[in-house]
């Protein structure tokens, strides 16, 4: 039935990718605990193959994370549906994307917010993003990660798009009181998890969701420590 109705939704020739989509929900996050209604209906809605380079399209629903630039890419499909179904997104949340890359989780959450600013540091990919995202109620932006973006917080939740060792206190500080950041923390274990916070005050606590791997974004770097 899914397959059916999905493939007739798009032209034949990229109807095999509507059945890779399908099968990424239904066979991928789902069993995982992906299941937010609202959720799940977004990611129908949003080809992810229109984020990847051309040649990668037919890879685009693999479990797995595709590049999309110098030391950048797409988290996997799991990893980002476990940080958007812990986030839950309501229609009234005004949402920082940090880290946007090509604008995928971007387009995901126009769907399910009031607003969404998708920032990026690397201008080829914020551009890229602009053009993907083309349509869409987002405002794409460019400037250092770690900085964010004040002119449009307070944000009641941000998604930090890849792994981080730290969460800067500018960002902390463009959050509204009690809002929500996703994000994939590595731990002092070395293990990366899904994870979820909430702002109280000056500071944000992180608690775990799932195992799950992304790139660390180079600006949430912990410094090195030197011992003697």
């Amino acid at each position: 039935m899914f397959v059916t109705v999905a493939a007739a939704l798009i032209s034949a020739p990229d109807a095999h990718l509507a059945i890779a989509r399908e099968a990424m929900i239904e066979s991928q996050l789902k069993p995982c605990g992906v299941v937010s209604t609202r959720l799940v209906a977004a990611l129908y809605a949003v080809p992810r193959e229109d984020f990847v380079a051309p040649a990668r399209r037919a890879l685009a629903y693999s479990d797995s994370a595709q590049a999309v630039g110098e030391a950048r890419e797409l988290m996997p499909p799991l990893s980002l549906g476990h940080l958007l179904q812990a986030a839950a997104a309501r229609p009234e949340d005004i949402v920082l994307v940090v880290g946007a890359a090509t604008g995928y989780s971007t387009a995901i959450l126009s769907h399910l917010s009031r607003s969404v600013t998708a920032l990026e540091s690397d201008a080829t990919l914020a551009n890229a993003a602009r053009m993907s995202l083309a349509g869409r109620s987002v405002t794409v932006v460019e400037g250092p990660l770690e900085a964010g973006w004040p002119a449009a917080g307070p944000y009641t939740l941000m998604l930090i798009d890849g792994a981080i060792e730290l969460l800067p206190p500018s960002l902390i500080a463009q959050l509204a009181e009690g809002g929500r950041v996703a994000a994939i923390v590595v731990g002092s274990d070395g293990v990366s998890r899904a994870a979820l916070g909430s702002k109280r005050g000056d500071t944000v606590r992180f608690e775990p969701i799932a195992a799950a791997g992304a790139a660390l974004l180079s600006p949430f770097r912990k410094p090195p420590v030197f011992r003697f």
